[in-house]
């Protein structure tokens, strides 16, 4: 995998291709980002089935990007981005700009070919749980499962078995840290989020850095909304007391003047 070997330091799980930054912008950074963004007129909001979205730099089309320019409050996020990760070829192009309320998520999905394969999403508001789960072509047929004989006689069949090693897992994403996936957690998994209030981390990937970055924010920063979203003791429970905003930064390499030259 590569890129800046010390931004290669905050992979987590399994695999190598999954990084999560907290902290990657400061509270004022959040704060300018979310003002630019309400800012926006209405006629920039696409409202969904279950959220509502803003595009911003252009139309994706399957065969490449009708460009936009993008804002400079946005560019500056994006070039910080790309310097630091060294995980992209050009400048970042495309960036789309999800709120979800407290009972929306997105179901799993994948990014389409137009992209450059490396996803870069940087969460602001409330805290939420990511689910990564492999692409359906790599789960084991019914026949091919693997029986497995209990203490008591009984037989079993694993019922989410996959092939090479491959299996879901989760990532807790907390307000302003970054999550970057690229290479097999792209091509091979689906990503998605519950469409509920309450959200189970135990056993993310990134347990111990989220709630790392849970106690610093509880300690230098005057919200109590950090630690007021945090289960404690066996409950390990993410509550969604107020709206998430997810800017998904991503590079469409073929980029098009003229959208009837394809």
């Amino acid at each position: 995998m590569e890129g800046n070997e010390k931004f290669l330091d905050y992979r987590v799980g399994t695999l190598p291709t999954v990084l999560y930054i907290p902290n990657f912008i400061t509270d004022n950074e959040e704060n300018f980002l979310l003002n630019n963004i309400y800012a926006a007129p209405p006629s920039k909001w696409k409202s969904l089935k279950n959220r509502r979205l803003q595009n911003w730099g252009g139309v994706v089309h399957e065969k490449g990007l009708l460009p936009q320019a993008l804002p400079p409050w946005l560019t500056n996020l994006t070039q910080k981005i790309c310097e630091r990760s060294g995980l992209f070829p050009s400048a970042i192009n495309h960036v789309l700009i999800n709120e979800y309320l407290s009972n929306q998520g997105i179901m799993p999905h994948q990014d389409g070919p137009a992209y450059f394969p490396v996803v870069a999403i940087l969460s602001l508001g409330s805290p939420v749980v990511m689910d990564f789960t492999p692409h359906s072509r790599l789960k084991l047929d019914a026949h091919d499962a693997i029986a497995t004989n209990d203490d008591d006689g009984t037989i079993e069949t694993e019922k989410s078995k996959w092939l090479d090693d491959h299996h879901p897992f989760s990532v807790l994403l907390m307000p302003r840290s970054l999550l970057i996936f690229k290479d097999q957690a792209y091509s091979d998994y689906l990503h998605g989020i519950e469409d509920t209030e309450v959200h189970c981390y135990d056993g993310a990937v990134n347990e111990t850095q989220a709630l790392t970055q849970n106690e610093l924010d509880h300690s230098f920063s005057s919200s109590e909304e950090a630690v007021e979203t945090m289960g404690r003791g066996k409950d390990k429970n993410v509550l969604r007391t107020s709206q998430r905003i997810s800017l998904t930064c991503r590079l469409v390499p073929k980029v098009h003047k003229n959208l009837f030259k394809f």
